[in-house]
């Protein structure tokens, strides 16, 4: 069974990134699983906080998280072109200590999607997670991009996809990423 966590950039009730996760866990075939994770909660790096009290619990228990998946699947907003602050800060703390970085990030699959209600998507925003993908020693999926504009139109007031063009096209990119994520396991 491949497991792969997908993690919502996101702290919105109704979340199109978060809607994006589960329409991609739907999608997912036999042999696969995709379980959605949150950032909701996870305070402001601080290197003091850490100092005192150590890595927060719910840092803790999403960076358990991480470790039992084959595959992580961050699901970004973009904000003014770049990457949303508090799902970065998420990552800087899934980091912490540093002598855990290695055994969170190293070699670990990853894919990058997003939606968005804007007409260019969530590209920038993709684009921007490159060099921290690189910097934490992942192994990033390029065997396609899943990049949802207009996500408005693409769900249902229940949060449901109902786009058949944007649903076929997350099922490949899902299909491709639990290949790459099967043949790339740690």
């Amino acid at each position: 069974m491949t497991k792969i966590l997908g993690i919502s950039g996101s702290l919105r009730a109704k979340s199109f990134n978060s809607m994006l996760l589960h329409a991609a866990a739907q999608t997912l075939e036999e042999g696969a699983e995709l379980e959605v994770g949150s950032i909701r909660g996870i305070p402001l790096f601080d290197q003091d906080v850490e100092d005192a009290e150590g890595v927060p619990q719910v840092v803790e228990d999403l960076k358990a998280r991480v470790l039992a998946c084959d595959g992580l699947l961050l699901a970004t907003p973009e904000y003014n072109n770049g990457i949303p602050g508090a799902f970065k800060n998420a990552l800087d703390w899934l980091s912490r200590p540093p002598e855990d970085t290695a055994k969170v990030f190293k070699n670990r699959p990853v894919a990058i999607v997003g939606a968005s209600p804007g007409g260019f998507g969530t590209i920038l925003a993709q684009n921007a997670w490159l060099p921290v993908v690189r910097a934490l020693g992942m192994r990033p999926y390029f065997g396609g991009r899943l990049v949802m504009s207009h996500a408005h139109r693409a769900f249902d007031d229940d949060g449901e996809m109902t786009d058949a063009v944007t649903k076929d096209r997350l099922r490949d990119f899902m299909r491709g990423f639990v290949e790459f994520t099967g043949q790339n396991s740690r």
